[in-house]
């Protein structure tokens, strides 16, 4: 089990995350994972779970849950960390995976490839029970569940977004052409995709429910209630007015379907869609990702300035600098999820004066 974290800490967490979900905190939330204290015990064999190793199917879920017992347990967890098990190890918009795609991570990370591309009339998905990727992670979360009985949050994977999936299986260039072409025929299977996407979130939410204090994705935030971070990445390559009759609705209906969402703004294409993000009335945040080469997120205040007026919260990943810069932008932070900063336990006391200043409280 992860050293200092306490039913004392993971109230603290319930409730902190429960207010800047609900628009009511008082202060930034920032998480800080510090490593460097001694398992006490020698490491496992089996390896980390990442892209390069999760297909590796020779190392039992038992054998894997104890690999990340062993490296949770160098973490002291600082301001608004805990504990969690981060699983888009099985690579981004792994629902292309359960329903067939075939996974490689032969370049490191993973990718999805279809069979064979077929028309858009002949594709219909169904829902795969024996899918072998779907029970590798259902055994996974199984197994963390006997280790851990919900001390340590086991993250959703990344399912990923609905037209992201569909342009697994039909080709991007093929999709693009299809909204004009074939316009009632994407949005049927924008419409299948959608629920068996959430039968396979309902699915993996019922093992992890046996257990967990909570939910989590790739973003790291803790929810007490079912969340997840929602996205549509083939948007970036989409006008407005097909954004409005593909996607939109397909976002509301996953924000009134779950509890809490934040919304994944890929890179300077989307921002043509941010209108439209910013009216969906359930949407709680959105994660702004300027994109390699840009500007990092402190130099873009016209974005954060609209967020905060739209009543929604933000995630940001660059640290103090772009926490500083917001602060100078919009005058308050209290909107604001700072995502994991990372690093050595040697650098405690300079860590607990940082979180200090921001109005966060350190024993």
């Amino acid at each position: 089990m992860p050293i200092h974290f306490d039913e004392k800490r993971w109230e603290s967490i319930r409730k902190s995350y429960g207010d800047w979900w609900a628009h009511r905190s008082q202060r930034p939330l920032i998480s800080v994972r510090l490593t460097g204290y001694d398992p006490g015990r020698p490491q496992p064999e089996a390896p980390v779970l990442s892209q390069q190793t999760a297909l590796d199917l020779s190392w039992t879920p038992d054998q894997l849950i104890d690999r990340m017992d062993y490296e949770l347990s160098k973490i002291e967890f600082l301001g608004d960390a805990y504990p969690y098990v981060n699983m888009d190890c099985f690579g981004p918009g792994v629902l292309a995976a359960f329903l067939g795609a075939i996974p490689d991570n032969s370049t490191g990370s993973i990718w999805f490839h279809p069979t064979e591309i077929r028309e858009l009339s002949e594709m219909h998905f169904t829902y795969q029970p024996d899918n072998v990727w779907f029970n590798r992670v259902k055994d996974i979360y199984r197994a963390a569940n006997r280790r851990w009985h919900g001390k340590v949050i086991m993250g959703m994977v990344d399912l990923g977004g609905i037209l992201d999936a569909l342009a697994v299986f039909r080709g991007t260039d093929n999709l693009l052409m299809d909204l004009y072409d074939e316009p009632e025929e994407v949005k049927r299977l924008v419409k299948e995709l959608h629920q068996l996407w959430m039968q396979y979130y309902t699915e993996l939410c019922s093992i992890l429910e046996e257990c967990n204090q909570g939910y989590t994705d790739w973003t790291r935030i803790y929810s007490e209630k079912r969340s997840y971070v929602i996205q549509c990445d083939f948007c970036y390559m989409i006008g407005n007015a097909m954004f409005r009759e593909f996607v939109l609705e397909d976002l509301k209906e996953f924000t009134e379907e779950l509890e809490n969402t934040l919304y994944h703004m890929d890179g300077p294409g989307e921002l043509n869609h941010f209108d439209d993000l910013l009216s969906l009335p359930k949407l709680n945040a959105i994660q702004w990702v300027p994109g390699a080469g840009n500007p990092l997120q402190g130099e873009w205040p016209e974005i954060y300035q609209k967020i905060y007026q739209a009543g929604k919260g933000a995630q940001v990943f660059d640290g103090f600098e772009t926490l500083d810069a917001l602060q100078k932008a919009v005058g308050t932070l209290n909107w604001i999820q700072q995502s994991d900063i990372e690093d050595d336990l040697s650098k405690r006391e300079y860590y607990v004066e940082k979180l200090r200043s921001y109005g966060i409280p350190v024993e």
